[in-house]
């Protein structure tokens, strides 16, 4: 099932270039922003970190994948997805032939909220133009949001993630694919098979697997 929105999406390259004057925080390569990403005290997030968390994956990758924001564990070793709930990602990733490596993931923020709380919306605010560039880099055509944090913050509060994951929406050539944030899962079980399901799906959109890029 696609939703097929009218909206100027919020990732879209308009958003990204002014025509009149050169934004400030465009960038030419995913270097360049990282280097900027580990001096940000753009909000508080900045204070108590340990290690900006940036991204991971291929750089080319067809399909990015976006989350919350780091937790304790990838405080600690500056990559994504690395703790409990990205451990559960990866097993979901192995039984369905998915190699983490071929895809793109990155987070709303880049910097762990204290106690793991969700983004303030001055703090993923100030990241967004952060995401936006790496998405205008990195290209991908498939887009899985996981967790009402991403996809409300990049596809707009209109959206719940009940209501929404497991259903395509397609907006300026990308298709986003929402499903449950892996920390969910770890709360209940029964999410495990959404989200097994939804990853299938984009899967299929990907020719039936992700060993390679798609």
């Amino acid at each position: 099932m696609t939703i097929t929105a009218m909206e100027l999406p919020i990732l879209s390259i308009s958003i990204f270039c002014n025509k009149k004057k050169e934004r400030k925080d465009m960038y030419q390569t995913l270097d360049e922003i990282k280097e900027e990403v580990e001096k940000c005290t753009k909000c508080g997030l900045c204070e108590n970190r340990t290690n900006t968390v940036f991204a991971d994956g291929n750089p080319n990758a067809k399909v990015m994948f976006i989350g919350e924001g780091p937790g304790a564990d990838e405080d600690k070793q500056g990559v994504p997805f690395v703790g409990k709930a990205g451990k559960l990602m990866n097993q979901a990733f192995k039984g369905l032939g998915i190699d983490r490596s071929k895809i793109y993931i990155a987070n709303i923020v880049k910097c762990r909220p204290p106690g793991n709380r969700t983004p303030l919306k001055n703090e993923a605010d100030a990241c967004l133009d952060y995401l936006r560039n790496q998405v205008l880099l990195v290209k991908p055509e498939i887009v899985v949001l996981m967790g009402n944090t991403a996809l409300k913050n990049i596809l707009g509060d209109q959206y719940g993630i009940t209501s929404s994951r497991g259903k395509w929406i397609e907006k300026k050539g990308i298709k986003y694919m929402p499903t449950f944030h892996p920390a969910a899962l770890l709360r209940d079980d029964t999410k495990k098979i959404d989200f097994w399901n939804d990853l299938k799906l984009v899967l299929v959109e990907c020719g039936g697997k992700l060993e390679k890029e798609c």
